[in-house]
């Protein structure tokens, strides 16, 4: 059902579900359909946005925002119950898999990444962009292929078909380099000629066409904003909003910049200026100043002070939010965020835990394998 459509809400009794709700959703997937379009490191599953909207855009209804929208879970949920919906990531590719998302484009993409990767297998050499120790992680043929493709992606003119093909790249960038895979940053020897690559690629914008075609015809308007949250001003965001669903990243547990490193160097972005602004990158805590978990609070501090100027008065934010361990000392993130809501007049109103299924992997698992985190339910005063 359309949650527009659900009568005005009781807030205690969302609340009452809330709390009745197993939130651990042991048989959930999220490698299929649009969901799956591309890797990204601890995304939410879709039921945790699914249900948090369900139950609290009819007490707070209104668009939803979510700060750190990632790979664009909670975007996709959104517009699926027929709300509009705004995300911010500073990852430029988390806003580019989101964008694609929630903006797809309105032609297949395979036919024109098949076009594509015959002129760029017929074209000359192309440069291919300053990454560190590039014939460590890229064969010579695998550089020569990807360097071709960004030459030829550069051409297309239609912003969406763009933003498409470019996520088609993004996708096979480490499937086609010699790092084990996108949760191990290890060098293996693996042999990658040109015409895999171009077969890669083609196969990939086919992926793309399968998940888009899933899609309904008509969506809410929603968009994307590729920025550091801390920095972020009122007036770049599209509210007022009613309801916030989102899970900001836990300190030294991901480094979402690692897994995107190479993706990033071949789309011509920079992964270390995202690596300097990333809340709880692992760099930040191990460096000659650490950062501590109050620096943690604070930064929380200053995104709750933003979301009170974006948001209608008794909106409802939902956070999920784990633990984290730095220095050997178990960090309790969920009471730091509330301590951050509390300053600006969001109090915590309800609170859950949920298990977390053993499958996620991650570069730094003694830090970053978490067992079980915490649903906050906030409500603005």
């Amino acid at each position: 059902m359309n949650p527009a459509a659900v009568p005005p809400a009781d807030l205690q009794a969302a609340v009452s579900r809330f709390l009745e709700t197993d939130w651990t959703f042991e048989d959930a997937r999220t490698r299929g359909g649009i969901h799956g379009i591309h890797p990204y490191p601890a995304r939410f599953i879709p039921e945790l946005p699914r249900h948090l909207i369900d139950l609290f855009h009819p007490v707070s209804p209104g668009p939803v925002l979510d700060p750190f929208c990632g790979s664009g879970t909670t975007l996709v949920e959104a517009q699926a119950a027929g709300i509009p919906s705004f995300g911010v990531d500073l990852n430029p590719i988390a806003t580019l898999v989101s964008s694609v998302k929630i903006d797809p484009p309105q032609r297949d993409v395979a036919p024109v990444a098949l076009a594509i990767a015959d002129a760029a297998a017929s074209g000359g050499p192309r440069l291919a962009p300053e990454i560190p120790r590039l014939d460590h992680w890229f064969t010579k043929e695998a550089t020569e292929a990807l360097a071709r493709l960004t030459h030829e992606l550069a051409r297309v003119s239609d912003r969406q078909l763009s933003d498409a093909l470019r996520v088609a790249l993004s996708r096979i960038v480490v499937r086609v380099s010699r790092q084990d895979s996108d949760t191990r940053y290890a060098a293996v020897d693996r042999s990658i000629n040109q015409n895999e690559v171009y077969a890669a690629f083609v196969d990939s914008a086919r992926t793309l066409d399968d998940a888009f075609r899933e899609l309904p015809a008509r969506q809410p308007v929603s968009g994307v904003l590729t920025g550091d949250i801390l920095t972020v001003q009122p007036d770049e965001l599209p509210g007022p909003f009613g309801l916030i669903v989102t899970s900001p990243p836990y300190p030294n547990a991901y480094e979402y910049w690692l897994y995107h490193k190479f993706r990033m160097h071949w789309l011509g972005e920079d992964p270390l200026a995202v690596r300097r602004h990333e809340i709880g990158a692992r760099p930040h805590y191990f460096k000659r100043n650490p950062a501590t978990p109050d620096d943690f609070r604070r930064q929380m501090a200053q995104c709750f002070r933003l979301f009170r100027r974006v948001t209608v008065p008794g909106a409802v934010a939902c956070i999920v939010i784990g633990r984290s361990i730095i220095r050997g000392e178990v960090i309790d993130n969920a009471a730091l965020l509330r301590a951050a809501g509390r300053s600006h007049g969001f109090n915590m109103i309800a609170s859950s835990e949920r298990t977390i299924p053993k499958t996620r992997k991650g570069f730094n698992p003694a830090h970053g394998n978490i067992a079980s985190e915490r649903i906050l339910v906030f409500q603005r005063d």
